[in-house]
């Protein structure tokens, strides 16, 4: 699975790739030139809901998976409404993303 991450906190991004690269995914940069599998977007993050409405349009078959710091319901909606498809708080996001990993044979 190519998992493409957007978040700027160092420790969270550093954390999160060791965990999905371990479980076997293979981790892209925002500039590469391949389709990912899933982006996993910080909501945190500056523009975040824009982000998710511009790739929803470009990449309408990609798994867009958002998270926050906590639980914020108009939050998560909102991140919704612009095209992700599932939601997250910062405590499970990287299970989340595991578990939709292909289990390997």
């Amino acid at each position: 699975m190519k998992i493409q991450l957007w978040c700027d906190d160092l420790t969270t991004r550093f954390r999160l790739e060791a965990r999905w690269t371990e479980a076997g995914a293979t981790m892209l940069k925002k500039s590469a030139t391949e389709d990912p599998d899933c982006v996993v977007i910080d909501l945190r993050g500056r523009r975040a809901l824009e982000h998710i409405a511009r790739l929803r349009a470009e990449r309408p078959a990609v798994d867009i998976v958002a998270f926050a710091a906590e639980f914020d319901a108009e939050l998560f909606d909102a991140a919704h409404a612009a095209g992700a498809n599932d939601v997250a708080a910062h405590g499970s996001i990287a299970e989340r993303i595991t578990r939709r990993m292909p289990r390997c044979a």
